[in-house]
């Protein structure tokens, strides 16, 4: 990670942070049953991989957001924007936050991308904000932002129960993917709507992933892949399979979709290979990446210097 040394408000220059938000996978997905409050109890392995949206975020007397896309809304139903106004109220200040987002991640894909923004939000503006608040109270907040939001606060890969919030990190090995996205949405509210019982699942799934990963080898997470949704999903949108079987007749080790969809990855051998897949399913109606999994934290931080203030550029960055 680079630090910079920011200038303070004194000095008349705007702080800005750069952040970049990963995006994950979910290697195993098992749904448990139904929950007493309407939603499922859910076992499921998720993995950071370095596909990225950035954000700058930069001092400002009001909360507002603008993003790269138009399919990304930039009014109060953004996560991004919601965590802001979320740890304002929480801290009681009345700081402001411009949030400029680069959008890197498709929207609605399974990859987790508006829950990354959000974490990044927190982590951004608890630096920018001066909260210095710990990550267990930074935690307390995700929750209630998204249930994915508390693992981007990590990162790395960790076995996530109960409605996916309550985490156990795993050690697991660095490998490459290839993940296709047909480039039509999908609603979690709705896939998830249309689980039946007798698609509930024990969690064995889940516990065999995290033996998978600890093994480090990437045949053997391919061999572990298990996505219980899949089935739900590929009924309504008959892409997911035929992406997955794009991908094994290209070479993949394994294939499965992330999360509730519609996103499928394969597992390669190297990164050259996940570039190799790429190129091999690679179509008009389909966005492609070749991928790395991350060990290390899911949002990562820069803080720069403007340009121009009090006669001083960016200062040269320094190893943390």
């Amino acid at each position: 990670m680079l630090l910079f040394t920011a200038l303070s408000k004194r000095s008349g220059g705007v702080r800005r942070l750069v952040l970049s938000a990963a995006a994950k996978i979910n290697l195993a997905l098992e749904v448990l049953g139904k929950r007493p409050d309407g939603y499922h109890e859910i076992a499921t392995v998720m993995q950071a991989v370095d596909l990225s949206d950035r954000l700058v975020l930069e001092d400002a007397e009001v909360l507002e957001l603008r993003a790269s896309t138009p399919d990304v809304p930039t009014d109060g139903t953004n996560l991004a924007l919601r965590a802001a106004r979320v740890l304002r109220e929480a801290a009681g200040i009345e700081r402001g936050v411009r949030i400029t987002l680069d959008k890197r991640i498709p929207v609605a894909a399974g990859l987790g991308g508006g829950s990354t923004d959000a974490a990044a939000a927190l982590i951004g503006l608890n630096r920018l904000w001066g909260l210095r608040w710990p990550a267990g109270r930074l935690a307390e907040l995700a929750v209630t932002l998204g249930m994915d939001v508390p693992f981007f606060l990590r990162g790395g890969a960790a076995l996530g129960t109960g409605r996916g919030e309550r985490l156990e990190p795993l050690v697991g090995g660095a490998f490459a993917l290839a993940l296709v996205s047909p480039r039509v949405g999908a609603s979690t509210a709705e896939i998830y709507g249309r689980v039946t019982p007798e698609m509930y699942s024990d969690g064995s799934h889940a516990r065999q992933m995290a033996a998978a990963l600890r093994s480090r080898r990437p045949a053997t997470v391919a061999r572990s892949l298990y996505n219980g949704l899949e089935r739900v999903a590929a009924a309504r949108h008959p892409q997911v399979h035929q992406m997955q079987a794009a991908l094994l007749a290209a070479g993949a080790l394994g294939a499965a979709m992330s999360g509730s969809g519609l996103t499928v990855f394969g597992v390669a051998r190297s990164l050259d290979h996940a570039r190799q897949l790429r190129a091999r399913v690679s179509r008009a109606s389909w966005e492609c990446w070749a991928v790395r999994s991350l060990q290390g934290p899911a949002i990562r931080t820069r803080q720069y210097e403007p340009q121009g203030v009090a006669g001083l550029g960016p200062r040269r960055p320094r190893r943390a």
